[in-house]
């Protein structure tokens, strides 16, 4: 048995760092302080959070059969995640995000590949028999996955699963979909910027009201000012850790993965956000979104030591 499944994008990120870097085009050749091939993509950077966290964690998803698909198997088998449900595709390229940062700001650079291949009908009802919970990241970017999605969550929770999606950035800035989608989802995990575009407010209480009337439980990521929970009448603050920062890639799903832990063992909301922003804080501690994921008990520790 799992506690959660995540369906979702397995690809690696490739962080090229330097607090003032600017990429000039001309033929023109840009230094940077740091190169570090790290896992990416939303949904495996959960993964390993939620597993660094000690829930038993599966992942299904698509690579290719070259060097960039055995490198996330392998390194996310490390990291005590489950990759028994992955599909290995030799007809596609696993796909590949370069991330230019400067430590609190970064841009994205991806090549899609096999980031949009998975489909739901691929994500089986006896997998889902195996799970307590299904996650899915990067809503826009699997395209394949979108169509099928609403029928998959509605499978997911006949069959006693609860649901949770992050939908990350739109590219196409269309945000379309969501709104039929949310009725099926127990948490909604956005950040404020994607909170305002999907609802079209103007400021984030009235985007939080309109979410919460559509998710059983929304939480808005906030950044360095820290997060917002929602759940029907009822709304928590808390503040971000503070934390000398290398990078923030991953940061929100390693957030994800700590309110997540608390949602699973049916922690108040007040207390889910503070473990959420323990381990979104303290991730950013290292470059990449793995490295610096806490264990429970130093998430627990350094929320304590802020409350």
């Amino acid at each position: 048995m799992f506690d959660i499944l995540v369906a979702g994008e397995i690809n690696p990120d490739l962080i090229l760092s330097h607090p003032q870097l600017s990429v000039v085009f001309g033929q023109q050749e840009t230094l940077v302080e740091n190169a570090t091939l790290t896992i990416g993509s939303s949904s495996a950077i959960f993964a390993c959070g939620a597993a660094r966290l000690g829930l038993r964690v599966a992942i299904t998803g698509v690579v290719g059969d070259d060097f960039f698909g055995r490198y996330m198997l392998e390194a996310l088998r490390g990291r005590q995640v489950d990759t028994s449900t992955a599909l290995v595709d030799p007809q596609q390229k696993t796909g590949l995000s370069v991330i230019l940062s400067r430590g609190t700001d970064r841009a994205i650079i991806t090549h899609v590949g096999s980031i949009a291949s998975l489909r739901a009908d691929q994500v089986t009802d006896d997998l889902l028999r195996k799970s307590r919970h299904l996650h899915v990241a990067s809503y826009f970017l699997q395209t394949s996955l979108q169509p099928g999605l609403p029928d998959l969550f509605q499978r997911a929770r006949s069959l006693g699963l609860t649901t949770s999606l992050d939908t990350n950035w739109d590219p196409s800035g269309e945000w379309r979909g969501v709104g039929d989608l949310l009725p099926l989802v127990d948490v909604f995990l956005p950040n404020e910027q994607e909170a305002l575009a999907l609802t079209g407010s103007a400021d984030l209480a009235s985007a939080a009201s309109r979410l919460s009337r559509q998710s059983r439980v929304v939480v808005v990521k906030l950044g360095e000012r820290g997060a917002l929970a929602r759940q029907g009448e009822q709304t928590v603050r808390a503040p971000a850790l503070p934390v000398a920062v290398a990078d923030t890639v991953g940061a929100g799903d390693s957030f994800d993965a700590g309110f997540l832990y608390g949602y699973l063992n049916t922690w108040s909301l007040e207390r889910s956000l503070h473990l959420a922003l323990a381990c979104g804080s303290l991730s950013t501690r290292l470059p990449g979104g793995t490295d610096g994921q806490p264990t429970l008990e130093e998430a627990l520790e350094a929320g304590t030591q802020t409350t």
